[in-house]
């Protein structure tokens, strides 16, 4: 069976396919458009498909839009209601619903030759729910956290042989999504879009304000929650985009983050219960990216196993829709579903830009040997990564023991300097440095650097003592398991830093080109490229 998989309804549209229970390809429409996540997050931007990305993904597969069995669309116009009704104060919304109903007609335009009446409308957390739930062989509970679906904010249920079972499904207008994107504006952030820095400001605060919290947003006992009209601007005056941050701003940011993570751990509890006691926690929806909630499920909660879908925020619906069509349990054994270049397609574009280039014995080796002389590293290598973690494939590598490290990084990426910058480790050396969920090869959970280590990766340690840690396996990331072993060798440091291969505000990089051009315009020594090494003092003597 032959399903694509789209995403288009709120932000970050994607598309991903699905052929014979495997998953061929999966990317975001950024990543083509280089337009960050996509489009913004408004009803008169829900007819904006994601055309390249579901173009390429059949391309990848060698299909033709006629050739596909279903369309799955991560969004059901037969569940809406209008937005009053719901308590939302968006007189437009009835332009999102009126588009996801023409969706079947803008899609057989977008893809020609599809048949209109193979575009299957799945519920949105219902989709999330797939994209975790069918990712893992074994039966799972799931919980779906969001901004917003067509009537919700949130699922718990169970997977059991590849069905899904609801439990509850909290609808609008609370939600927890849409608190923490009220907070992110309020901030002078870009909401839908930058709640994970109010989650790294968070560490900078004290949670003064948790008392409040705690009677404005409250678990109902039954599966569900309330969340109150919240009065920002009695906690803390609105910040402007480049306005001061003042440890008001801090602390209001830690008492959101710590209530989350308390309603978080008890609506897990509760879909425990539920679930009869199964032991794997599956998460999605854009709330599943609070890598710190998400260690604290894991660390306290009732489950043995927490697995949280790398493309947890709405891009991974696509996936999520796809699977839930095909119905069965597929085993997501990479994020590595986007575009990649041969070799050979690789030194062309390099001969075709005029960049002197070498091929090193071992990229890998070349790759640490610049890392343990300070210099930054811009690591290009295989397909894509699906989902908004750089995961070893378009990553930014630099050395985790120089206290300046951070510093130059978010200089680089021109990111604010409290934002906290991640290590990668071979997943054998991890509970050397880190404790914590281990396996941790997405980048989803936080970890307690062990007390010995802090002076040893300065660069990775954030404020409160943690770090978000991709651990590495030899078997699925050999290449980058190599390096990491080299860069060992020579520094005795088995970790290093890792962030994603793009400057503030733009996608990460995807293709030769823009790898090339970042290379040319920011401070790195050194772009591995495939199996070619490109240095700076070379490039531009």
């Amino acid at each position: 069976m032959r399903v694509l998989g789209i995403n288009a309804i709120f932000h970050d549209p994607a598309a991903a396919l699905v052929v014979d229970g495997q998953v061929v390809a999966a990317a975001e429409e950024e990543r083509f458009s280089r337009r960050k996540h996509g489009k913004r997050p408004v009803p008169f931007a829900a007819w904006e498909l994601p055309e390249l990305a579901a173009a390429w993904c059949l391309e990848e597969a060698g299909l033709r839009p006629g050739d596909l069995d279903a369309v799955a669309y991560s969004f059901d116009p037969g569940l809406s209601r209008d937005a009053a009704d719901l308590g939302l104060n968006d007189p437009w919304d009835h332009l999102r619903v009126d588009y996801a109903r023409r969706a079947p007609q803008f899609l057989a335009a977008a893809l020609p030759g599809l048949d209109p009446e193979q575009v299957r409308f799945v519920p949105h957390h219902v989709a999330h729910a797939a994209s975790a739930g069918l990712s893992v062989p074994e039966d799972s509970a799931t919980l779906v956290l969001d901004g917003r679906g067509e009537v919700a904010s949130h699922l718990a249920g169970a997977f059991r042989g590849g069905d899904l079972e609801v439990f509850k499904s909290q609808e609008l207008p609370h939600s927890l999504g849409l608190l923490y994107e009220d907070l992110t504006r309020h901030l002078g952030f870009l909401h839908s879009s930058d709640e994970y820095k109010v989650m790294a400001l968070a560490s900078y605060g004290r949670p003064r304000f948790l008392g409040m919290f705690r009677d404005l947003v409250r678990v109902n006992g039954d599966g569900g929650f309330t969340v109150e009209r919240i009065d920002w601007a009695a906690l803390a005056k609105a910040r402007g985009a480049d306005g001061e941050m003042t440890d008001e701003h801090a602390d209001l940011a830690s008492s959101v983050q710590a209530r989350l993570e308390e309603v978080l751990l008890e609506l897990a509890r509760w879909t425990y219960e539920a679930s009869g006691g199964l032991k794997t926690l599956t998460m999605a929806g854009g709330t599943a990216l609070n890598c710190v909630a998400n260690a604290r499920i894991a660390a306290e909660g009732p489950f043995e196993r927490v697995w949280v879908q790398p493309a947890a925020g709405d891009s991974g619906t696509a996936l999520g829709a796809a699977l839930s069509v095909q119905g069965k349990n597929v085993t997501f054994g990479s994020a590595a579903l986007g575009r990649g270049w041969t070799d050979e397609e690789l030194e062309a574009e390099l001969r075709r830009a005029g960049l002197p280039f070498t091929r090193p014995e071992s990229i890998a080796a070349e790759a640490a040997r610049v890392l343990a002389g300070n210099g930054i590293v811009a690591w290009y290598q295989g397909r894509s990564e699906y989902g908004p973690r750089a995961l070893g494939h378009r990553s930014l590598l630099a050395h985790p023991g120089d206290q300046d490290t951070q510093t130059r990084m978010n200089d680089v990426k021109g990111r604010e300097q409290f934002r906290p910058i991640a290590p990668m480790v071979r997943a054998e050396r991890f509970d050397d440095i880190f404790t914590g969920v281990n396996p941790s090869p997405y980048m989803l959970f936080v970890h307690q650097v062990r007390p010995e280590w802090k002076d040893r990766i300065p660069a990775v340690t954030h404020v409160d003592g943690t770090a978000r840690v991709q651990t590495v396996h030899t078997e699925t990331e050999p290449l980058v398991a190599e390096m990491l072993a080299e860069f060992e060798r020579l520094t005795g440091l088995p970790v290093v830093v890792n962030t994603s291969l793009n400057t503030a505000g733009r996608p990460m990089v995807d293709t030769p080109r823009e790898a090339m051009e970042l290379f040319g315009s920011a401070p790195v020594d050194l772009l591995a490229m495939g199996p070619y090494a490109v240095h700076r003092a070379k490039a531009f003597a």
